[in-house]
């Protein structure tokens, strides 16, 4: 018996050095030389500090930043710290990626979804309002809007900052990325990198 569970065990600890520290070394230093902005976490820095990642949204609120699509993820509520089944709506929140999981016909989505158009009409959008605008992303996290969607929220920025539109406008146009290769994903902003060019122009 000996014989047969010896080489089972000397090949668990080669294994398990291998696959769970050598392996896993090598990947993190070759991640580390030959991406070390992708492989830290895609922050985004100013003067040396880390403002968030350009791979997860932000909750931004003032009227003086441009918003990202709305959020499902909920933290535990404070008031009920021994039960895990309270939860409080915390948009943006990193440590909880969900989504809503509300399907088409919840009368419960179809209330949220108009009271945001109310909203964003009662703002002084006009014309059709972006999806995004409306509903929330599968992660609860995503870091991007449509050009529409940023383009909408030009008019409530500029007054918000006394800027003139059509200067806030040509920044939202610099910063959105196109297809990738011209032919995956859809043309899109990255909230928190307009947000820090907005503050870098002012």
């Amino acid at each position: 018996m000996l014989n047969q569970f010896r080489p089972a065990f000397v090949l668990l600890i080669l294994f398990t050095l291998l696959t769970g520290l050598v392996y896993p070394m090598a990947i993190t230093g070759f991640a580390q030389v030959a991406m070390p902005w992708r492989a830290n976490g895609s922050p985004a820095t100013r003067d040396g500090v880390i403002l968030g990642s350009t791979l997860i949204g932000q909750n931004f609120t003032s009227a003086k930043y441009f918003h990202g699509r709305p959020s499902a993820t909920q933290t535990q509520d404070p008031a009920h710290p021994d039960d895990p089944s309270k939860t409080i709506d915390a948009p943006y929140n990193a440590a909880n990626s969900t989504g809503s999981n509300l399907g088409p016909t919840s009368q419960k989505l179809i209330d949220r979804v108009k009271a945001s158009v109310d909203a964003a009409r009662a703002a002084g959008w006009t014309g059709p309002v972006p999806a995004d605008a409306v509903t929330t992303s599968a992660s609860g996290l995503d870091p991007d809007i449509s050009p529409a969607y940023a383009l909408a929220q030009v008019a409530g920025v500029a007054a918000a900052r006394g800027a003139p539109p059509e200067k806030i406008a040509a920044l939202v146009a610099a910063q959105t990325s196109g297809r990738v290769a011209g032919l995956i994903g859809e043309p899109r902003v990255n909230v928190l990198a307009l947000n820090m060019a907005l503050d870098a122009m002012h």
